[in-house]
């Protein structure tokens, strides 16, 4: 299935389910695969952070995490399929983990975050397999150590919340020396499983203003929001005629 362009970054137009069945089988298939899931701010850092972009190229899977991206698509003549949020294709990993025995690891969030959303993935679904946690706060002097636990563990599944571009960066660069199948960047996604923060309600969602609501709630993430309006606006030129470049 070919990609679809939204501002030179590819985003694959599938659906939930869809994304479900490539990522099981990534599991089962061996070898490692990458799964990430920008939305329009990502997408806006990649095109000026050349390593972030090339990451994003060299994923086995990339899902639109975004109405954002979705919203552009339609704009741009290409329409998506539909929303995958990363949370959500996590969620649903995990229930199928829960029945086919898959192993998960999590790594990412402030100490004691994984280790808490494990505590609830494991009480929602009691079959589920995580044999590992780590924060996301480790150091550099440290970084062998938690590669070697991870490795250790032989998980099929590598949950990662480092935030981007962190998490996409170190998923490229470690994966395939890990032996694990799948690396799937889950952003904050441990912040919401464990309970520190909640989602947007689903009706602010649908109507793509969860980024209204997410900013109400923390003012601090305004400077980053920025990238909305940037984005929209790029779009809107390039559907034009004009150069999306600028």
């Amino acid at each position: 299935m070919e990609r679809i362009e939204i501002l030179g970054v590819g985003v694959d137009p599938v659906s939930e389910a869809e994304a479900r069945a490539r990522c099981r089988e990534f599991i089962t298939s061996g070898g490692s695969h990458l799964v990430f899931t920008p939305n329009s701010e990502m997408i806006m850092n990649a095109r000026e952070n050349p390593a972030l972009f090339a990451a994003l190229r060299q994923a086995d899977l990339v899902v639109p995490d975004g109405m954002g991206v979705v919203w552009a698509s339609k704009i741009l003549g290409t329409p998506l399929a539909e929303r995958v949020t990363g949370i959500d294709l996590f969620l649903a990993l995990c229930q199928e983990a829960a029945a086919e025995g898959w192993r998960l690891y999590l790594l990412g969030g402030e100490p004691s975050v994984a280790q808490e959303a494990a505590h609830k993935l494991a009480l929602r679904w009691p079959d589920l397999k995580i044999v590992g946690t780590d924060h996301g706060y480790f150091q550099p002097q440290d970084e062998a150590e938690v590669l070697e636990r991870i490795r250790a563990k032989a998980p099929d599944l590598l949950a990662v919340g480092l935030g981007s571009p962190r998490q996409e960066l170190w998923l490229v660069e470690h994966l395939p020396g890990l032996g694990v199948p799948l690396g799937l960047g889950i952003g904050g996604s441990f912040d919401v499983i464990s309970g520190q923060k909640k989602r947007a309600p689903q009706a602010i969602s649908r109507i793509g203003l969860e980024w209204a609501w997410r900013l109400a709630k923390e003012p601090s993430r305004l400077p980053r929001m920025m990238a909305l309006p940037r984005f929209a606006l790029r779009v809107l030129r390039e559907r034009l005629g004009g150069d999306g470049n600028r």
